[in-house]
């Protein structure tokens, strides 16, 4: 059952996400600010707490999305494996082991889409704050 509910509040978030763009667009540049600002501290603190959960050191992120592809991949080839060997072993500590690590597996999962909303939510709010300031210097130009 927590899976369940850790998987509606990933979707409960990305709809906030969702809304926070649509808003954007629309209030005050001191409220977007704040509210860029306050997507940025959530996703450093989603952040600190995956690494802290994984036990990584932190690295530049294009080493990291190298890192994840590289795990990706192994963890299909892994799973594939599983799926074939699971389908000629009946031993039931082993399908014990199996489920166990593939709760594990996707609560991971769900904690790093979780953080990847966190973070796309911050870059949106972002886009439109340059977007304002775009706008703005533009104006600034013409004048």
């Amino acid at each position: 059952m927590a899976m369940s509910d850790d998987l509606s509040r990933l979707s409960a978030r990305a709809k906030e996400a969702e809304d926070r763009f649509a808003a954007a667009k629309a209030e005050a540049r001191d409220r977007l600010e704040h509210d860029v600002e306050n997507a940025r501290r959530r996703t450093q603190e989603t952040a600190d707490r995956m690494r802290q959960r994984t036990q990584q050191t932190s690295q530049d992120v294009e080493a990291r999305g190298d890192e994840i592809q590289r795990s990706w991949n192994e963890h299909l080839r892994q799973a594939r494996e599983r799926i074939d060997a699971r389908k000629a072993k009946h031993d039931a500590k082993v399908a014990v082991h199996d489920a166990e690590a593939a709760t594990t597996y996707a609560e991971f999962a769900i904690d790093f889409a979780y953080s990847a909303i966190e973070e796309a939510e911050y870059a949106v709010l972002e886009a439109v704050l340059a977007s304002l300031d775009a706008e703005a210097a533009a104006t600034k130009v013409s004048s």
